[in-house]
């Protein structure tokens, strides 16, 4: 279930994002979830073409 995402220009962007996401503590990332997806509804068909 896709519950969050956020969008880059370049690759590498991307990837400095993710490793410093990796590193956060999972409280840190439920916070982020909750301020972008409140109900935690899955966003996979919003994405889609």
């Amino acid at each position: 279930m896709l519950v969050y995402y956020t969008g880059f220009d370049r690759i590498e962007e991307a990837i400095a994002a993710e490793k410093k996401l990796k590193d956060r503590a999972r409280k840190h990332k439920e916070k982020l979830i909750d301020a972008f997806n409140p109900v935690w509804r899955d966003l996979w068909d919003d994405i889609q073409p």
